[in-house]
């Protein structure tokens, strides 16, 4: 058996103190049951004003040929300059050099193939959040893609080799066949120890898919259609992105949370809609940061967000929603209408689970009038078809908990262990349903590779209100049991469950399992 790793971050070596923080008391609890989760680690220098730039949307990637079927994409991860504060520059570390990445436009049943070039100076990892992908394509945390100048049988590669990893040197294509449903998907970095640090850097932008379904919907389109990547982030007093050194993780156990709110890579920005509906695919592309959204409207109102797809695609119908919770690693696609508004009013969207300026998350300007031909339908989804659970489906369990490790020490683990790239938990069988139930000591967003679920139950009580529709991330709330119907499609092979609190990931929060 290859051993667990340990990870630069050491997470076997988690202080006492962080072990006490999960004791269950009257104030133990209040502090775990808390909508936030994570340290906030403060910025060096000045934060910028609030609501001072506009929104940017990221760039949509073109193919650089299609034939037979199958769309060709290149794409560079190399660093790249950005204007986040004003009069600072930050480096990123994007896809070709910007953050967020730019947008793959996608259809279903399309092969999508992405080759990717590592021209940073560290191994990476692609993973497709939200695709139904081969075990190859996956971005299994140790198929590390070395440096286009590393030279081949270096350390990492060794180190991938020996935890069962496919290393590529320069360049790795992914190939993404998408059998699935029109989505909000994201791509990211998923290199094992290093996952939450690289994302942090900017290794991360959005993959739609779309189908025919959703075409014949009457949704709105084109220019008011927006993509919303919400993160946050910490910065120098130069601007650079700040993050812990490995030797200060001890004192984030939990995770990072920033001090500034960046939508599509900028900080509070500002959005100047007409008076239509507009859809907005929501993102939270935070390492820790959980959101309660909530827009507010002039003369102290509440505007309702109606909810028309979640992680996995199309909701069956519409829910008008006057709040949005999103763990890191959801989506939620919603639509907006601001013709409630009268010309001149300004919408704020908060997060209710933050403190101070990070309550704030963007605004929108209502400053022109405009023809709308959109609607939301009663009916979203015709393909929308619930899971059935039988009597002789197979049962399997998931605890993610911090625990004690040798020496008494803590560490994030799931059914009791860190990550070992050679541990099997689960052998699903292809196309079979499962009921699969995730329990918590910590507020720890699950995500399934490959599988798109329902939940069906949290709490002993029925699903929650952000729980609607297919899902492949779902927020397991402290000392709670969330139940969920599970079915694998179309391939076999490794794939994994995890924390998606990146910093929980990073310290061996991971499993495996493999579809047969």
């Amino acid at each position: 058996m290859r051993p667990a790793l340990p990870g630069r971050r050491g997470f076997l070596g988690l202080t006492a103190a962080a072990g006490a923080a999960i004791t269950v008391g009257a104030a133990g609890w209040s502090r775990l049951a808390a909508a936030s989760t994570g340290r906030v680690l403060a910025s060096a220098g000045p934060l910028p004003r609030p609501f001072a730039v506009p929104l940017p949307v990221p760039p949509v990637a073109r193919p650089v040929r299609s034939a037979h079927g199958t769309d060709f994409y290149e794409v560079e991860q190399r660093e790249g300059t950005a204007q986040i504060l004003p009069g600072r520059s930050t480096t990123v570390w994007g896809y070709d050099g910007i953050f967020p990445g730019p947008t793959f436009a996608a259809r279903s049943g399309r092969r999508t193939v992405v080759r990717v070039r590592n021209g940073l100076a560290v191994p990476t990892v692609t993973h497709l959040h939200g695709g139904v992908t081969p075990p190859e394509s996956d971005g299994y945390p140790t198929d590390l893609l070395l440096p286009v100048r590393c030279a081949p049988g270096g350390a990492d590669a060794g180190m991938a080799a020996a935890h069962g990893g496919r290393t590529a040197v320069g360049y790795r294509s992914y190939a993404y066949p998408l059998p699935q449903r029109a989505a909000t998907l994201w791509y990211h970095d998923h290199r094992m120890d290093f996952s939450a640090p690289q994302v942090w850097r900017g290794l991360a932008g959005f993959f739609l898919v779309t189908d025919a379904e959703e075409e014949r919907l009457p949704l709105p389109h084109g220019e008011r259609d927006v993509p919303l990547m919400l993160c946050d982030r910490s910065f120098e007093e130069d601007g650079s992105f700040r993050y812990p050194a490995p030797h200060d993780h001890d004192a984030f156990p939990d995770g990072v949370l920033g001090d500034v709110q960046l939508v599509n890579g900028a900080p509070w920005p500002v959005l100047d809609v007409c008076a239509t509906r507009y859809r907005f695919r929501l993102l939270n592309a935070s390492n820790a940061r959980r959101y309660r959204l909530r827009l507010d409207a002039p003369a102290g109102r509440s505007a309702p967000f109606v909810q028309i797809g979640s992680d996995g695609g199309l909701l069956a119908a519409p829910r008008a929603v006057t709040s949005l919770a999103m763990a890191p690693g959801e989506r939620f696609d919603v639509v907006v209408d601001f013709s409630a508004f009268p010309l001149g009013s300004e919408l704020t969207l908060r997060n209710t689970a933050a403190a101070g300026g990070m309550r704030d998350v963007m605004r929108f300007r209502v400053v022109r009038t405009g023809k709308d031909d959109s609607r939301v339908p009663a009916r979203l989804s015709t393909s929308f078809a619930p899971l059935v659970p039988d009597r002789t489906m197979p049962v399997r369990s998931f605890d993610f908990r911090r625990t004690h490790g040798p020496d008494d020490r803590q560490m994030w683990t799931v059914n009791g262990r860190p990550f070992d790239t050679d541990a099997v938990l689960a052998s699903p069988r292809l196309g079979r349903v499962e009921r699969w139930r995730f329990s918590s000591d910590f507020h720890h967003p699950v995500h399934v590779h490959l599988g798109q679920f329902q939940v069906v139950a949290r709490g002993g009580r029925g699903p929650g209100p952000a729980d609607a529709g297919w899902k492949d991330t779902v927020d397991v709330r402290p000392y709670e049991v969330v139940e969920v119907l599970v079915r694998f499609t179309h391939y076999q092979g490794r794939y994994m469950l995890h924390c998606h609190n990146l910093e929980h990931e990073d310290m061996a929060m991971m499993a495996n399992f493999q579809v047969v």
